[in-house]
This record gives structure tokens, C-alpha cells and sequence, in this order.
């Protein structure tokens, strides 16, 4: 199925529904597929907080929530 082919169907298909659900889900598609990337949006500085945490990930540099929970717990309360 081409491109044409699939939009023609898919607008068939949305002409056609009566379930307010799923047109709410496509909506919000829609309106998602309209916004900026919100790696664009961020500052260099939580980009570059981002790429040490991947860094961190990479290196094996992570403990699990568990660990983080016992660590904490005493603040958590």
C-alpha cells in the first residue's frame, strides 16, 4: 500500500468512527507530531547533565533503586 492509499484509508476510517476515545488518542498524535523536539528545548547544561548520565549508564556507574532506597530510607520516611 502506498503512501496516498494509506492516508485515504485512514481518513476513511476516521471519517467513519464514533468511538470519542480513540479520536481524543489521535488527537493528541496529532497535536504531539506538531510539537518541537524537547531535545531543542533543553539548555546545553541539561544536555550535557544528560550525556553524563549516559556516560554513568555506559561505565556500569549505576546502583539499582533498591540500593538507592536502603541508602535513603532514613529521609524517606
Amino acid at each position: 500500500m502506498n503512501t496516498i492509499s494509506q492516508k485515504l484509508d485512514l481518513i476513511r476510517w476516521i471519517t467513519e468512527l464514533d468511538d470519542d476515545t480513540t479520536l481524543n488518542v489521535l488527537e493528541i498524535i496529532k497535536n504531539q507530531s506538531t510539537q518541537e523536539d524537547w531535545w531543542n528545548t533543553i539548555s546545553d547544561a541539561e544536555k550535557e547533565s544528560i550525556a553524563k548520565g549516559l556516560a554513568d549508564v555506559k561505565a556500569g556507574r549505576t546502583i539499582t533503586h533498591l540500593e538507592v532506597k536502603k541508602r535513603y530510607e532514613k529521609w524517606l520516611i
